[in-house]
């Protein structure tokens, strides 16, 4: 009898425990089960029984300029370190956006459609793939296999492939003149089997980014006579593609603090920039979510290297590719150098961590990859310092992190931009990227169309997706930032990472690790800002005058707290800022703040630039005389 009293009293601890660690924020069964199989744990960290799985790629791709065709074949092994015996493994096929009939979130031009990616030989172990056991789906290319793959083994796929690269209706990739080439989203990749949905079957439909494993890339890229080719990883064999003289500024900028040209536009006219009329480029990467590249025959490189971790004193490459038509990017590898700097020894905090950081001069509205970029030309500095400094961020979130950007977008979108806002000032003093977004925030929050972030990005459409992916979430960590200090929070986000990366963190491991750190439970915080309807405004209520003071009574009307700023205009023409922090709002939807004497006090004024608000008009008072 007693034994079966202590077990029971153990389960109803365990019980309690659990629900008591997870106060206030309602979580999705499928969720549920993950923590109560002990994948992940209510302490914010991976669970004991935590998994990923990954694979190793060997690609060879060779790119026609003048058809635009890119024919490929690779060998990616798949590792399954899961507890599940799997019954098929997906791949994507991205190029499959491009196909007729294709489901898309936008329009693209119908000269942009075209057949899709043709693949032309998938094997399995070295043996033919039966072809009735391949279903494609969408963007999703399924293998039911013969045989389960079981836990701790692996599985090797041989694909060769092809397809045409889009020149009209680029989207994140495309050509952007006859012979500069920016490739991403071009081999069958292998795609995330977690512990939570299992398989990632999201069909790419253009507005939701990506999801992947952390994986290993060897690949070659063969290419015609004066094509430079930059890609993720780093270069294995620049003494084969350069000439002698390209190779030496080559080896002397992946050393150096300063700015090197490598290639400018007198080095294009020469014509001497590689040695034979077919050139092999070959990459590695390891320990990285995606592969990309950019290709060009007339693009100039700026190229440079900055430390990133004094205690190892380890070198990042930073540099910059480039149309001769551009007016802005002969700054970039200068600007790409200081972000990586700065990222890594301010916010995020964490040394830079991957070997190269380059960006293509390509288009669209600026699309990262791990250590490559593809942003556009821009109208001023300060838009060229964002676009650049926001994507370089996201070489920490989502892909150091390894977050699902396909289900919570605000993960690594929100993250991106609410980082950029110091890094982005510093390096152009003209730029306030802060005060930006707060005007976003107050234009769309409390409209219709505005959805807290925890509903899934892959669900929304139009307008919804930018304020719940970016303006709320970088809103709500700067908020964070605000309440927690300087020091608590950078501690909490580096703690954050140092548990999650390489992984596939969720919602609640980033909650319970920032409440962990903070030591407290941010419930209040977290719900208004990320699972409910609502919108931030600050209203004053009532003016008191009690004996010779004046108290303000600040009323909460909206549902998402945000500080509170009062500035007394006085008689003399003085001013004075009275302030308090987010966390008066746990509680109460009103307070009482003592300012003054009335006999100094003109009108007060709540609220600030750097404070969301829907409704200004709440804001104001005059005292009556």
């Amino acid at each position: 009898m007693k034994i079966h009293v202590v077990l029971f009293l153990m389960f109803f601890v365990s019980i309690c425990e659990t629900y008591s660690q997870n106060t206030g924020l309602y979580m999705s069964l499928d969720l549920q089960n993950a923590y109560n199989n002990g994948t992940r744990s209510y302490s914010g960290k991976p669970g004991e029984n935590y998994w990923i799985n990954k694979s190793k790629y060997k690609i060879k791709a060779n790119i026609n300029p003048e058809t635009r065709k890119l024919s490929g074949s690779q060998t990616v092994t798949y590792y399954n370190n899961s507890r599940d015996n799997l019954s098929k493994i997906v791949f994507k096929i991205y190029q499959d956006f491009y196909k007729k009939g294709s489901a898309r979130d936008f329009q693209i031009s119908p000269q942009a459609t075209t057949d899709g990616v043709e693949i032309s030989k998938i094997l399995i172990n070295e043996k033919e793939a039966d072809l009735k056991k391949i279903q494609r789906n969408g963007t999703n290319l399924s293998v039911f296999l013969d045989e389960p793959l079981k836990p701790d083994s692996n599985i090797t796929f041989l694909f060769e492939w092809s397809f045409i690269i889009p020149i009209i209706s680029p989207v994140r990739m495309g050509a952007y003149d006859s012979t500069s080439f920016f490739i991403a989203l071009w081999y069958p990749q292998i795609s995330v089997y977690d512990d939570i949905d299992g398989w990632s079957t999201f069909n790419y439909t253009g507005q939701q980014e990506f999801y992947n494993d952390q994986n290993s890339f060897d690949v070659e890229i063969t290419v015609p006579k004066e094509y430079v080719v930059w890609a993720t990883g780093l270069l294995a064999n620049p003494e084969e593609v350069f000439t002698e003289d390209y190779y030496d500024l080559y080896k002397e900028a992946i050393e150096s603090d300063e700015i090197i040209n490598i290639i400018t536009k007198k080095d294009r006219r020469k014509k001497n920039i590689t040695p034979k009329e077919s050139n092999t480029w070959k990459f590695k990467a390891q320990y990285t979510p995606d592969f990309a590249f950019g290709i060009s025959d007339v693009y100039f490189w700026d190229l440079t290297s900055v430390v990133v971790d004094e205690s190892s004193n380890r070198r990042v490459i930073a540099g910059a590719a480039y149309s001769e038509k551009s007016e802005d990017f002969f700054e970039v590898a200068e600007i790409t150098r200081d972000a990586v700097k700065l990222m890594s020894e301010e916010l995020p905090g964490i040394p830079y961590p991957y070997p190269s950081a380059i960006i293509f001069n390509g288009g669209g509205s600026g699309m990262e990859f791990p250590m490559i970029i593809n942003n556009p030309e821009k109208s001023n500095r300060a838009s060229t310092v964002g676009v650049t400094v926001h994507e370089l961020i996201h070489q920490y979130f989502p892909f150091y992190m390894g977050t699902n950007e396909t289900k919570y977008a605000w993960m690594d979108e929100g993250w991106a931009r609410m980082l950029q806002f110091d890094i982005q000032k510093k390096i152009e003093p003209s730029s306030n990227r802060r005060i930006e977004t707060v005007l976003d925030f107050s234009n769309s929050s409390g409209r219709e169309y505005e959805v807290p972030p925890m509903i899934l990005s892959s669900s929304l459409k139009g307008n919804s997706y930018r304020p719940a992916a970016y303006t709320r979430p970088a809103m709500a960590y700067q908020e964070l930032r605000n309440y927690l200090g300087d020091e608590k929070f950078k501690a909490a986000l580096i703690e954050y990472i140092n548990r999650w990366h390489g992984k596939h963190p969720g919602p609640f491991d980033f909650f319970f690790t920032f409440n962990q750190a903070a030591g407290e439970d941010l419930s209040w915080f977290w719900n208004p800002w990320f699972f409910e309807f609502g919108y931030p405004d600050l209203g004053i209520k009532e003016v008191i005058k009690e004996k010779e003071d004046i108290y303000v009574v600040v009323e909460k009307i909206g549902n998402i707290p945000v500080p509170i700023s009062i500035k007394l205009h006085y008689l003399n023409g003085d001013e004075k800022i009275i302030s308090e922090n987010i966390g008066v709002w746990k509680k109460n939807s009103e307070i009482k703040i003592n300012i003054g004497s009335e006999n100094q006090i003109e009108r007060i004024q709540l609220g600030g630039i750097e404070i969301p608000d829907v409704n200004s008009n709440n804001n104001y008072y005059v005292i009556q005389k």
